[in-house]
């Protein structure tokens, strides 16, 4: 069970990891629209798939063909807590280290878009101070890193739950006895 736990984590964090480098370069571009939502999302769910091939491989060739859901939700929750953490540890060091005011246009504009929303003038300040601190607490790698594993672990969650369910299956139980056939 190891072994398939490691295995399919490693394949899907690194392959998450891929995935978010290869759309960096679009980070621009994709910043403040559905777009970026959509291209994340999908590639979330696309390496979460990983899931259900973990816990699908660990029936098929280490359990002889069955497995509780109990069992596939453990496989499948091993492999999504090793994935998003390959995820969070990949983002750290891009963001830390080549990234570190890549967010600043996504605060600006959730203080331009607080600044022109309806309300007194306390209200919109409050708004602007509370995105401001957010601003602050994501340069804080701890608080980061959460924010971080956040974005694919309840994805994560989801397939494990409706893969173990598909993919559970009981032991035939064998009769006692074959029934005696009328000659």
């Amino acid at each position: 069970m190891k072994k398939t736990i490691l295995t399919f984590g490693l394949i899907s964090g690194i392959l998450a990891s891929v995935l978010m480098l290869a759309t960096i370069p679009f980070f621009k571009y994709l910043e403040h629209g559905n777009r970026g939502l959509i291209l994340g999302y999908t590639s979330i769910v696309l390496v979460a798939l990983l899931v259900y091939f973990g816990i699908r491989s660990y029936r098929d060739n280490l359990a002889g063909g069955v497995i509780t859901f109990g069992r596939g939700f453990t496989i499948g929750l091993g492999i999504t807590l090793i994935s998003c953490a390959i995820y969070v540890i990949t983002w750290e060091i891009v963001f830390f280290n080549f990234m570190s005011h890549s967010m600043d246009g996504y605060f600006a504009h959730m203080i331009q878009k607080a600044q022109s929303s309806p309300g007194t003038a306390e209200a919109i300040q409050a708004k602007v101070a509370a995105i401001r601190h957010s601003q602050q607490m994501y340069q804080n790698p701890f608080v980061n890193a959460l924010y971080t594993f956040i974005e694919p672990f309840p994805v994560d969650l989801f397939i494990t739950l409706v893969s173990a369910a598909i993919l559970r299956r009981k032991p035939q139980s064998q009769p006692d006895s074959l029934p005696a056939t009328a000659a």
